[in-house]
Parts: structure tokens; C-alpha cells; sequence
């Protein structure tokens, strides 16, 4: 199990990626569509003024039982040791056991 703190951390971090997502966006499509590399370089420090943890690349997929931040598959949304105990019991329909 991840830390709280960790996993308290990650939600931030996600409410802050929703309220800036808008602002980010905007202002990238402005940078695309204005001519003169000195407005451009304007619009770049907009896009630096909201706060890093807002930033989209720092959000990391957590399992959604344990917490934890590797080793995660999409589908699932769960770890592998955590996929793989859910499908030897039979929790997960449609996939296929292996044992080695």
C-alpha cells in the first residue's frame, strides 16, 4: 500500500491539471496561431505562470486498490501483482490464467 500522503499528493495534483487545463490549452492553440516570434515568446510566459503541479506530464497512474505507481495497466486500471491475484481468482472476466 502507497503512502497517503503520496496518494493525497497525486490528487492534488490531478485538481490542479483540471482547473489550468483550459488555460493551457488556449494558450498553446494563441502560440500556433500568432506570427511574430516576440508575442510568442509573451504567450511562453503565460504558459509558465501556473503553478508546475498543474502541468499534465507530472500526473503518474496509480493502482486504484493499492496506490501503487508502477506497473500499471491501463485496461484495469490496477498493478500487475494485483491483476494477476484478481485473475487467479477468477475476479477479472475474459482473461486467461498462467502460472510459471
Amino acid at each position: 500500500m502507497a503512502r497517503k500522503s503520496l496518494i493525497q499528493r497525486e490528487k492534488k495534483r490531478q485538481k490542479l491539471e483540471q482547473k489550468y487545463h483550459l488555460i493551457r490549452r488556449s494558450s498553446k492553440k494563441e502560440i500556433s496561431q500568432v506570427p511574430s516570434l516576440s508575442d510568442k515568446w509573451e504567450i511562453y510566459g503565460k504558459l509558465q505562470s501556473p503553478p508546475r503541479n498543474s502541468a499534465p506530464t507530472r500526473l503518474h497512474r496509480r493502482c486504484f486498490s493499492t496506490g501503487r505507481p508502477r506497473a500499471n495497466y491501463r485496461d484495469f486500471g490496477l498493478s500487475g501483482h494485483i491483476l494477476r491475484e484478481m485473475v487467479h481468482a477468477c475476479l477479472v472476466p475474459g482473461a486467461t490464467r498462467s502460472s510459471w
